[in-house]
């Protein structure tokens, strides 16, 4: 009986010490691994963010950038970590939702491995096209991809990427065929199609904006259902001629490896919520015209779902492999 007792007191102090320990959360430095190459828009935020973190926590925040080998390098070096927050990925929606369709001989599923923790930003997609390009709306992009079938190409920064797949979903509802070009040097691609060797493609704001200031790109949509405010005489897909049901974007999430305490969860949840509003971050996400998000872990996984659903039959629809 004397033992009993002494396991029901011991079981009865556990949810106590769980929420001492994510009081006191974290006690020693944390890394936020990184698939983005040190420099791009989302590794810039995330240093803010990190640096608000090591000032919220008292502790230093290192951000371990690993690009390369579809994100897999960064998943190598995070997913053994121990659950306990000190380690932290920053993945994109496609590395959640795209990876596991696109690698399938690798029986890879990206949130069978790791636990969403903390939503950051999501980012919308514009139609770049050649500012000498008579193309002046969707309307006229999809008129003249439908009088030349297999005839107009498209580019993106790689096979999978959002541009590449947003680039499939409109080929599927606007009864389109064209061919996809995809580049290794995301520059290369914009200074191609400020020349008009690459019709077009989809572009974010801190991706093309060099470009576009020196006139040799335009935007004739936005890929979303409202206007950007940053950009806000571009039309919508929908307002410029294209399929309203399309949208192109990408949300930007921190996880960890699966199992950490939902406590623990919570507190970084929060946390991460108190910097991103902070106006000097809002401020660097409006110059990238960056969405802030303060999703719940939930609502994370619904919304990857959600990608999960739409990539899945693109990619089959398509039959795109990275294998």
């Amino acid at each position: 009986m004397k033992r009993l007792l002494a396991a029901l007191a011991a079981a009865a102090l556990v949810p106590a010490a769980l929420a001492q320990g994510a009081a006191d959360f974290p006690t020693k430095p944390v890394t936020i691994v990184t698939p983005f190459a040190a420099g791009s828009g989302p590794d810039a935020v995330l240093r803010l963010v990190s640096d608000k973190l090591g000032k919220l926590w008292n502790q230093r925040v290192t951000i371990d950038n690993k690009p390369g080998g579809g994100g897999f390098i960064a998943i190598e070096a995070a997913r053994r970590a121990a659950p306990d927050g000190y380690t932290l990925i920053q993945f994109d929606s496609e590395h959640i939702a795209a990876l596991p369709h696109l690698y399938k001989s690798k029986n890879f599923v990206t949130l069978q491995h790791f636990d969403p923790v903390a939503s950051l930003f999501r980012t919308p997609f514009f139609v770049a096209v050649s500012s000498q390009s008579k193309w002046n709306s969707m309307k006229d992009l999809i008129a003249e991809a439908k009088a030349k079938p297999g005839q107009i190409t498209y580019g993106s920064w790689g096979v999978g990427s959002p541009g590449h797949l947003g680039g499939q979903q409109l080929d599927a509802l606007a009864g389109l065929q064209m061919n996809h070009a995809p580049y290794r040097e995301v520059s290369q691609l914009y200074a191609n199609v400020g020349t008009g060797d690459v019709p077009w493609a989809f572009a974010s704001i801190p991706s093309s904006q060099g470009i576009y200031k020196a006139g040799k790109l335009k935007y004739i949509a936005v890929a979303a259902t409202k206007r950007v405010p940053q950009m806000p005489d571009v039309p919508t897909m929908a307002e410029s001629g294209g399929p309203a049901g399309l949208e192109v974007n990408s949300f930007v999430s921190l996880l960890a490896p699966k199992g950490v305490p939902e406590a623990v969860k919570k507190k970084i949840n929060a946390d991460v919520a108190k910097a991103i509003a902070d106006p000097e971050i809002r401020a660097r996400f409006d110059t990238f015209a960056f969405e802030p998000l303060a999703w719940s872990p939930e609502e994370i996984t619904r919304q990857a779902e959600i990608k999960s659903k739409i990539y899945g039959d693109l990619v089959k629809r398509g039959n795109i492999s990275l294998d």
